[in-house]
């Protein structure tokens, strides 16, 4: 995905003479073709990412889209201040990017871990939060970054994921995607977490299960009509994604369902766990250690519709 978005963000900067690249140290190489084209827009502001916001709130000021960039704990937590004041306080239109969340830099360990980023900044005000589910959907949502009038958050993976989609999707900031029809159960999927939800409804299938799958790509703000479709159409939802349960997609649907009242329709919050993985390996080996894999969210589905 990572090479995705340099790809696309060039893309961007010669449709957009505003687009600007800020980064902390991370993905020079990446970001040759860009410095090299228009190194008056793009700024290595070191291992610094308070700064880096800062200039970003900066520029955007003074009419240029900004694209911040570096590993999702250092764009997000460390600057977390930076973010709240100098961007949503402001609503300035910065795109801020975090490369690799989940557990996408699992041998790292937690400090290169980011299953809390949706939590903290779906809370701030102006806010909007975006998790594509592949790389065609991160295009999609990068474009759609550049005419965003305020903050937003882009959730990317690293490197690998594979495109879900067979050609890139016409993507709405704010409405869902769907990505397979379904009639029994509904798979809401949020970030790079979609291949694995595909896989296991598709191991439903073979159960008798035919669920639909969503890719929830945008966070906030949440698309309550199509919520609102969906449960009225399915007796069980099911919110899957690579982050904490709690703040993240799950909680965010569940603060939706109280608010709205009553309903016969079950909510079943797949995430991740409420601690620290300390026996740190790769992200397919940290996913079987908590059981988001595509074999468990299976179980749970099956386990969920006997209620």
């Amino acid at each position: 995905m990572r090479n995705a978005f340099a790809d696309e963000i060039l893309h961007q900067a010669r449709a957009n003479p505003m687009v600007t690249l800020v980064t902390a140290d991370i993905g020079n190489r990446l970001f040759d073709p860009f410095k090299a084209e228009f190194p008056e827009r793009f700024f290595n502001c070191g291992v610094a990412e308070a700064n880096m916001t800062g200039v970003a709130a900066g520029m955007a000021s003074q009419g240029l889209k900004a694209f911040t960039y570096t590993i999702t704990p250092f764009a997000t937590t460390r600057c977390l201040e930076q973010i709240r004041v100098d961007l949503c306080y402001h609503d300035l239109p910065v795109t801020v990017c975090g490369v690799g969340s989940g557990y996408a830099y699992g041998p790292l360990g937690a400090t290169h871990h980011a299953c809390e980023d949706i939590s903290f900044l779906r809370s701030l005000p102006n806010m909007a939060v975006c998790c594509p589910g592949d790389p065609l959907e991160m295009r999609s949502l990068l474009a759609a970054a550049v005419h965003w009038p305020g903050p937003l958050y882009l959730r990317l993976g690293k490197k690998g994921e594979p495109s879900v989609h067979p050609s890139q999707p016409n993507v709405t900031i704010g409405k869902v995607l769907l990505v397979k029809p379904g009639t029994d159960c509904c798979l809401l999927s949020t970030g790079t977490i979609l291949p694995m939800v595909l896989e296991a409804a598709s191991r439903l299938q073979e159960q008798g299960v035919n669920c639909e799958v969503i890719s929830f790509h945008t966070v906030k703000p949440l698309d309550t009509d199509y919520l609102t479709e969906a449960f009225q159409r399915f007796p069980l939802v099911v919110t899957v994604e690579e982050h904490s349960l709690i703040g993240g997609l799950g909680s965010a649907v569940a603060e939706w369902m109280v608010d709205r009242g009553p309903s016969s329709t079950h909510l079943l919050r797949v995430g991740t766990p409420d601690r620290f993985i300390k026996d740190c390996g790769e992200t397919e080996y940290i996913h079987h250690q908590i059981g988001l894999t595509a074999e468990a969210v299976t179980q749970r589905v099956l386990s969920a519709r006997k209620k």
